[in-house]
């Protein structure tokens, strides 16, 4: 690479260095074989020092006996409980170099790859809620049954409050009921579904058996509670963690604390420097600062007397947005490219036609071939606030994406529940609504006694009101990926409002979203169920070639 020149390294030292670099002699390369702690650590030091990386991880911790550098690396493949001995063995070294970084900072150097499996869609959503830091991959609802049965039975959360109250038969009857309408609704729905839309000869077997069943699997999400058990993949730094670790702990619900506790112990293991404050004083104390606000602001708003409005519909509401938007953003387009400061650049631009003012945001979307290609951070200026209230499977979908503001109301069966319109024409809607009205009630009950473990008994089909906030960059990814044709029709509904409501305000911002989709599909999933089947085939033809 340009104006760089190898460091000279012995032979013993390339040797020594090979294990843990990518590479010895080139500018770019990555760590690997190395405990997080140790990466921390190492890149803590790097900021501060004249070193090359290479260098100091020969001199500061290969060649340190004080690190436990051998010692932690040789834990590596071994039992947890060997890796965490060496780790603490050397944890006075370590915070000795980690102590003078600021820790904050410091704890965004380690990572690691977290699965929680059976937890219910409760734990599932506070673990997805976190916005930076964290990256969750959670099981989905539209490739996975998930009416198949454990030791315990259907796989559902038997939360421990309401099974130790005088609920517990009608909570798992509840629960029973929903699954077992769900399993027993799946083959006339597929079924309805091959009849309805048969197979050409230019779908393959597999592609049409997975749009089948994702189809049917999303007409029927709806019957699955709150308490389903589900598995969450998160990959995030140690950062990230620790906050996460001290939310779960201030939640209102037991299966969350009992998550947070799990997750300290597990992470100890693999990044204990980097998660400690989690459970210290300070740890705690945010804990409890983050319960008692929670509550103040709940006690107060208990005290409020409104009508709930009807909510017979979904509904996205368009409730703030910039009026100088158009100005602002051509402001920003332009900073970059002069020296003046923005307020000076925002009087031009104010002083500029419309017409002109279009002009310079068309020139900045440019030729957008694909979804993809979103414009740059001038078009994160303009703001929108949206409420919106939709059944809980799309909040579930739409929750995923986190460059936003989102924050929930409680899940609860006040707004009613959806019921998809192709079961009414397949004549299983009567029983579709029974399970799900016999659920209403549970958790009208439950509600009475229990107002926040109520929430495990809610399904998916009731509606949910959520507030977004976002700006005009991260709308055109949203709003064009959720319209896509292979969307769930209840989430491509709430981005499609979405759109149009921009639109109606800021027609020229709304302009350069060029993929966002406004029709209706059938088989949503099939193209692109084909497109994978004509990659693979790409594939079988270039390793036969």
């Amino acid at each position: 690479m340009f104006g760089y020149y190898p460091e000279d390294f012995t032979p013993q030292e390339r040797a020594l260095l090979q294990p843990f670099v990518t590479n010895v002699d080139r500018p770019v390369f990555c760590l690997r074989n190395l405990p997080e702690v140790v990466k921390g650590a190492l890149f803590a030091r790097y900021s501060r020092s004249t070193k090359s990386l290479r260098r100091l991880l020969l001199d500061e911790f290969i060649s340190e006996p004080e690190s436990g550098f051998a010692a932690i690396v040789s834990a590596v493949g071994e039992s947890p409980a060997a890796q965490l001995i060496a780790a603490r063995q050397a944890e006075a070294f370590y915070e000795r170099v980690l102590i003078g970084y600021g820790d904050d900072s410091v704890a965004e150097l380690g990572g690691a790859h977290l699965a929680c499996e059976g937890v219910s869609n409760i734990a599932a959503k506070l673990l997805e809620d976190s916005r930076l830091g964290l990256s969750p991959l959670e099981k989905s609802t539209r490739y996975v049954r998930f009416d198949l049965p454990g030791p315990d039975g259907y796989p559902y959360l038997r939360e421990p409050v309401i099974m130790g109250s005088p609920f517990a038969a009608r909570y798992v009857a509840g629960m029973d009921r929903l699954f077992a309408t769900y399993s027993a609704l799946l083959a006339p729905v597929q079924a309805w579904l091959q009849h309805q839309f048969p197979r050409d000869e230019t779908t393959t077997p597999r592609a049409y058996r997975q749009a089948i069943q994702a189809k049917a699997l999303d007409m029927l999400r709806g019957l699955l509670p709150m308490a389903t058990q589900t598995n969450v993949g998160l990959f995030g730094n140690g950062r990230a963690f620790e906050y996460l670790i001290i939310k779960l702990a201030a939640a209102p619900f037991a299966e969350a604390r009992a998550l947070s506790e799990a997750i300290q112990t597990e992470l100890d293991y693999v990044i204990p420097a980097f998660v400690k404050r989690a459970r210290s004083e300070r740890g705690r104390a945010y804990a409890a600062y983050l319960s008692a606000t929670r509550e103040q602001a709940a006690r107060l708003a208990a005290q409020i007397d409104a009508e709930l409005p009807p909510g017979d519909t979904v509904t996205v509401q368009l409730v703030d947005y910039d009026p100088q938007a158009e100005e602002k953003l051509v402001a920003a387009i332009f900073y970059p490219h002069l020296d003046l400061p923005l307020t000076a650049i925002r009087e031009l631009v104010a002083a500029m036609p419309d017409h002109e003012r279009q002009t310079i945001i068309a020139a900045a979307v440019g030729e957008r071939v694909s979804r993809f290609h979103r414009p740059g951070r001038a078009f994160e200026e303009p703001y929108y606030t949206f409420d919106i209230l939709a059944d809980i499977g799309a909040y579930r979908d739409l929750q995923r994406h986190r460059v936003l503001t989102q924050e929930r109301q409680r899940f609860t069966v006040v707004h009613g529940f959806v019921t998809p319109p192709e079961l009414e024409l397949i004549g299983v809607a009567d029983q579709y609504r029974a399970a799900l009205e016999q659920a209403a009630e549970l958790v009208t009950d439950l509600e009475r006694h229990f107002p926040h473990e109520a929430q495990y008994a809610v399904p998916f089909a009731f509606r949910i009101r959520w507030r977004v906030k976002l700006n005009l960059r991260e709308a055109y990814h949203l709003i064009e990926l959720r319209s896509a044709r292979q969307g769930h029709p209840s989430y491509r509904a709430v981005a499609q409002m979405m759109f149009r409501a921009i639109s109606a305000v800021h027609p020229a911002l709304a302009a350069g979203m060029r993929f966002v989709d406004q029709r209706d599909y059938d088989l949503e999933r099939l193209a692109a169920e084909q497109r994978i089947d004509q990659k693979r085939q790409q594939l079988e033809q270039q390793n036969g070639s």
